[in-house]
């Protein structure tokens, strides 16, 4: 950065323009989770990232899940964590500590962090106003839950008052049963209750590529019959299915645009919503 003329730098930002106008007062959701939560130095850049995005006017929404410090911390107190079809069996202990990592040591730490960038952040958990309410989506899985319905108004009201929601995945039912959700599946029911503009899942891979040994494949636009057609081909297989369904889902529920980016990329938010190039893929309808 130090050889960039301050005219280039001008010119970046001039650049970057018509992106902060497509984007301006619309909500941008994005869902935070995979290592950009575990390094350090990713996890200041994704807060600072956001914080960019909030200062320009675009109403961010961050909702984060937090895998790998629930199982430290279960460890820690010598539960071991079982994983049935790729998700955590929760138990009545289990959803216990999930909920204080989730809500508490992951929500309040990047709050904290956001403002160390100079934005106002509060810091939600699903259960919060009745956000999100669930069941029990198996009993073989203990208590993991299936969004029954979202009610967006507590994140409408902290956003009409300028602050970032920042919003962990916990649930509640009708009995205040707390319930572990799904991070992917939570950001793209909240998108499509708010309308949002754009939702942004961060993961450890570049996005949908034709060839998973080669990163030149990676497929930068698609649309919803194009998936249907990727998974009848295998292209989109395993572990991938449930993501891109969630990603679809959002698509046919309202979310304009719903993106795909390696989370592991310095300041790939930015690269991708204020910047010509992009880096991973963007679900589009049709």
């Amino acid at each position: 950065m130090k050889n960039i003329t301050n005219s280039q730098r001008a010119e970046i930002l001039v650049q970057a323009l018509p992106y902060i106008r497509q984007y301006y007062n619309k909500i941008l959701v994005i869902k935070y989770g995979g290592n950009a939560m575990i390094n350090e130095d990713l996890k200041n850049a994704v807060m600072g990232d956001i914080a960019l995005l909030n200062l320009v006017g675009i109403k961010v929404v961050l909702v984060h899940g937090g895998g790998p410090e629930i199982t430290d911390l279960l460890g820690k107190i010598g539960k071991k964590s079982e994983f049935l079809d790729g998700l955590r069996v929760t138990d009545k202990e289990t959803v216990e500590v999930v909920q204080m990592v989730l809500a508490g040591k992951i929500n309040k730490g990047l709050v904290n962090l956001l403002g160390k960038f100079g934005s106002n952040a509060i810091g939600l958990s699903g259960a919060d106003g009745r956000m999100l309410e669930a069941k029990m989506l198996d009993e073989k899985y203990g208590y993991v839950g299936e969004i029954t319905s979202v009610n967006p108004q507590p994140i409408l009201d902290i956003l009409e008052k300028g602050y970032i929601p920042v919003v962990s995945t916990v649930a509640r039912d009708s009995e205040g049963n707390s319930y572990n959700i799904n991070a992917d599946t939570a950001a793209a029911k909240i998108a499509a209750s708010l309308g949002a503009e754009g939702l942004i899942s961060m993961t450890d891979i570049d996005g949908i590529l034709r060839d998973t040994s080669d990163p030149e494949s990676l497929i930068s636009k698609v649309t919803l019959s194009d998936c249907e057609k990727l998974i009848e081909e295998g292209i989109i297989s395993g572990g991938m299915i449930p993501k891109i369904a969630c990603c679809t889902d959002a698509i046919r529920d309202g979310v304009k645009k719903v993106f795909i980016i390696n989370g592991t990329i310095p300041h790939s938010i930015i690269i991708e919503t204020l910047t010509n190039e992009g880096i991973g893929t963007m679900f589009i309808k049709e």
